[in-house]
């Protein structure tokens, strides 16, 4: 099979249909490949949050801080976002119930109180709260919590709904799906990218690569060599009475975070780390990040904390050495793109958008430089 579109869009994840969608609705032909069956990888596995207000800078065991400080305009733009595609997307699943992030110690309110500062300025809004008046709001939480700040606009999306509804959307619209369709070459001769597959080959001036934790492979192709590195996180999930928790609750110092999914299940995340990231098996689990996610629980929520999670899992992401997005043309390689990196499942919508201008040659509403794959790019022989 051999077919020609405008761009071949490489991941069928959630950034992957986002961007599919944005991309058709701008007029373009798109094709979009997926090594084995869409969101079953890392957006499938995700906790789900939509991460608006800021969060704590590093996931257990990480090693560098994210500058949380310079994606909050970021955050600010793919909010609104969220809420555009929520009123065109039937069935995304996004649940808007605010959220609150605790401190336990003097210097994590302090932290509070920095990021409620940065929120301002950005145009968050976000509330700073006592304790006990954190308390009053939700009396569910535990006499540790000696801070927090509130936002209304934090929430999360069912990750088993927002991608499936976002790429059912795209293929409505005009995109062609091909799901397991594993890319094995990219390369580009006389201006156009020849992206082969066991199943055929595609033709296109552009391709996105948005693979996540495959991203650096599929570069590889074309012979540029991206400093990304695969790793697995690790969820969890407890039983709860219906409408136990109805806001996401995080916390500023530590990988923390649980709310109640449509199911009844309190979904644990956080970014506890799992076992090594493997190519097509779900990494192993980790005792000590159950242990450490559910002694959170008991501190933070003791009421709903209970001794077994009712289900443990892992899913793969990418990381870059700075902790921080990466998104834009990479250099050598004209017409192929990447996007991924530090809240991806968030930045979907904002990421779609931006590559969608890029594709197209306008300039995106935000800056998004910072953030060029430029910085983490060497070209190699090809």
């Amino acid at each position: 099979m051999h077919s020609e579109v405008d761009v071949v869009v490489i991941g069928a994840g959630i950034v992957g249909a986002a961007t599919a969608l944005a991309l058709t609705r701008a007029g373009s032909r798109v094709a979009v490949l997926d090594r084995t069956l869409p969101n079953t990888a890392g957006s499938g596995t995700t906790a789900g949050n939509l991460h608006i207000q800021t969060i704590h800078t590093r996931r257990p065991g990480q090693g560098t801080a994210v500058d949380v400080e310079q994606l909050l305009p970021l955050q600010k733009s793919t909010s609104a976002l969220w809420d555009v595609l929520d009123e065109s997307v039937p069935g995304l699943g996004l649940n808007r119930c605010g959220g609150f992030m605790v401190a336990e110690t003097d210097e994590q309110a302090l932290t509070l109180q920095t990021k409620h500062t940065w929120e301002d300025a950005a145009g968050i809004p976000t509330e700073v709260l006592t304790g006990d008046e954190a308390r009053r709001a939700l009396p569910l939480l535990g006499p540790s919590v000696t801070a927090a700040t509130w936002c209304a606009w934090d929430g999360f999306a069912e990750p088993d709904l927002a991608g499936p509804a976002l790429l059912r959307q795209a293929v409505a619209e005009g995109a062609v799906l091909h799901p397991e369709t594993p890319v094995t070459g990219l390369d580009r001769v006389d201006g156009v990218w020849h992206v082969a597959s066991p199943a055929g080959t595609w033709t296109a001036p552009v391709v996105v690569d948005v693979a996540g934790p495959w991203m650096a492979r599929i570069a590889a192709m074309a012979g540029v060599s991206l400093d990304l590195v695969p790793t697995s996180l690790q969820m969890h999930s407890l039983d709860a009475a219906p409408g136990a928790l109805e806001v996401l609750v995080q916390h500023v110092g530590e990988g923390m975070s649980i709310k109640q999914d449509r199911r009844g299940r309190l979904v644990l995340g956080g970014g506890w780390p799992a076992g090594p990231f493997h190519d097509h098996d779900a990494a192993p689990t980790l005792a000590e990040s159950t242990v450490g996610n559910l002694a959170q629980v008991a501190r933070l929520l003791p009421s709903l904390h209970r001794d077994t999670p009712t289900d443990t899992w892992t899913g793969p992401v990418v990381t870059t050495p700075d902790e921080m997005p990466v998104i834009g043309e990479l250099d050598g390689a004209p017409g192929l793109f990447v996007a991924g990196g530090t809240y991806s499942f968030t930045f979907a919508p904002l990421w779609a958008g931006v590559l969608t201008a890029l594709v197209h040659g306008s300039t995106p509403q935000l800056d998004v430089s910072t953030f060029s794959p430029a910085r983490l790019t060497q070209l190699t022989a090809h």
